[in-house]
């Protein structure tokens, strides 16, 4: 007989039907970026799972997905959700997202399996457009429905090829009443997101024999976009000292942002940029790029932003704030409440945006669980975590949601 149990299978087999879908053959990251083909796809997968295992779903103002097991509006505020999100970051990893999703559904199974009978009603949610990787701002599926991200302002984002949210959305067959989503929210009594570590702190205990770690809080994180202006020339007949170089500026932001990040403490990146008019032998005119900056500390984030703004107007560019989401304490009573059926799991405080911050920021009792990453690498293809882990994941999981929704 196998020694591998039936929530493992489960999850196996999810983890491999998903495994092909915006999957880069020469990279192997992953490219799956919301309201296009391969989110389509990946809708119409959840969609597939919860009908089989008789879940009712919905759909939020945004279009985020709620698979609810028992009737959430019977007695509104009780509901027990989990899940996370399933798209990506450019040339993504595997595991970032979809490791919450497939373990929440597998949680679902195993209960059902086991005869368990829910006293309060328990949802799997597949958030939208949660790295905001396609229109620049993260976890939009769930600040929108929390009034975080106006709809206006979310309908007119644009992606690198100029086209607009609301137009990705009609493009897609979705409707555009997009907007704060009171009733959804009422129902939620409990948000549990499992995630995959990013980055190695669980790797490092000594020893380190705990698979699962519970969250603290999310630091404050934010974005930037940075417009430089510059002047179209002739790459071979314009002298140097005539120039006006969008990218050269450019360059000065990036080292800009790494000096301000050292000096106060924290950490800054620019990892998105488009240049105009992008040929080869043309002096670059304009230069879109964006700012992600993150610590533990706000106040030293917000100084190192400062410092990087002084730059950007000396150089006659224009910095705008695309989101800023301020230092995120989980729920402590359910964070300790988890943590207690996980048998005094370490903690861990993370640097990454989840869509748990956003639903914590907006009142709604959250914790997190964090599943062991070897490396700590994420936001890459090598992103990893042993299958051993993930199957501890689940387990997790159903203990905690077991305890949630209990027998009365």
């Amino acid at each position: 007989m196998s020694d591998v149990s039936d929530e493992a299978r489960d999850f196996d087999r999810m983890w491999a039907d998903l495994a092909p879908v915006g999957r880069d053959g020469r990279t192997g990251g992953y490219h799956r970026f919301a309201w296009t083909r391969e989110d389509h796809t990946l809708r119409e997968w959840f969609a597939g799972e919860c009908a089989r295992l008789g879940l009712d779903l919905t759909e939020d103002r945004f279009g985020n997905q709620w698979a609810w097991w028992g009737d959430p509006d019977r007695e509104p505020g009780r509901g027990v959700v989990v899940g996370s999100h399933l798209d990506s970051v450019p040339d993504g990893g595997a595991f970032d997202g979809p490791l919450g999703v497939v373990s929440s559904l597998a949680t679902v199974e195993s209960l059902q399996r086991n005869g368990f009978r829910p006293s309060r009603p328990i949802a799997v949610v597949n958030f939208g457009d949660e790295e905001g990787a396609r229109f620049g701002v993260a976890c939009a599926g769930s600040r929108v429905i929390t009034g975080a991200l106006t709809a206006d302002r979310a309908l007119g984002l644009t992606d690198a090829d100029g086209v607009s949210m609301g137009e990705a959305l009609q493009r897609a067959g979705r409707s555009t009443d997009l907007g704060l989503d009171r009733e959804t929210l009422s129902r939620v009594g409990a948000f549990v997101e499992l995630h995959v570590e990013q980055g190695r702190a669980l790797a490092d205990l000594d020893p380190a024999t705990s698979a699962v770690a519970v969250g603290t809080d999310i630091w404050p994180h934010g974005r930037w976009r940075i417009e430089l202006p510059g002047a179209a020339n002739h790459a071979g007949t314009t002298r140097i000292e005539d120039r006006d170089d969008a990218l050269l500026k450019a360059a000065e932001v990036v080292l800009a942002a790494r000096q301000q990040a050292e000096r106060h403490g924290c950490v800054a990146t620019v990892g998105r940029m488009s240049v105009q008019p992008n040929g080869i032998n043309a002096v670059p005119a304009h230069v879109t790029t964006f700012l992600d900056a993150r610590g533990s500390d706000a106040d030293a984030v917000r100084s190192a932003v400062a410092d990087v703004r002084e730059v950007v107007g000396s150089l006659a560019g224009e910095m705008h704030e695309e989101s800023w989401t301020p230092s995120t304490p989980f729920d402590a009573d359910l964070s300790e409440r988890v943590r207690r059926v996980l048998g005094g799991a370490p903690t861990l405080g993370t640097g990454a945006g989840h869509d748990a911050g956003i639903l914590a920021n907006a009142g709604v009792p959250t914790a997190m669980i964090f599943v062991r990453n070897p490396t700590g690498i994420s936001h890459a293809p090598t992103e990893f975590a042993e299958s051993a882990d993930c199957h501890a994941g689940v387990r997790a999981l159903t203990a905690v949601v077991a305890d949630l929704a209990g027998e009365a």
